[in-house]
């Protein structure tokens, strides 16, 4: 199985990145205008699949720079500073949040992966 062969850390990374997927379809859902196909989903489920199909150590290193970057864009991105301090839109505040909760923890799991990886 392929969930078995990843180290607790990178299944995490795994989770959290499919949960940045989630906070993304939360805001679409709310109202928040988004292209057809969103980038980020396309971006973070790319990158889910890499760090669980891929059988290289540093696989995990895709989940944290793609994480990083969609948390370095939500951070900077104006829209999302506005939806993250204005809770009367839920969906796009309650999104917005999980979102750059789950890439930060996908981050952290990430560089957490690569560690316990290159001591096994």
């Amino acid at each position: 199985m392929t969930l078995s062969r990843l180290n607790q850390p990178a299944r995490f990374e795994v989770a959290a990145l499919v949960a940045a997927v989630a906070g993304i379809v939360v805001q679409m859902i709310g109202g928040v205008s988004y292209p057809v196909i969103p980038p980020g989903v396309i971006l973070l489920v790319v990158v889910a699949a890499l760090v669980l199909f891929v059988h290289w150590r540093w696989a995990p290193l895709a989940g944290v720079l793609g994480g990083g970057f969609l948390l370095l864009g939500g951070v900077v991105a104006t829209r999302s500073r506005y939806d993250l301090s204005h809770p009367g839109h839920p969906g796009a505040f309650a999104g917005t949040w999980i979102e750059l909760a789950a890439v930060a923890v996908a981050v952290v799991a990430g560089l957490a992966a690569l560690v316990v990886g290159r001591r096994q």
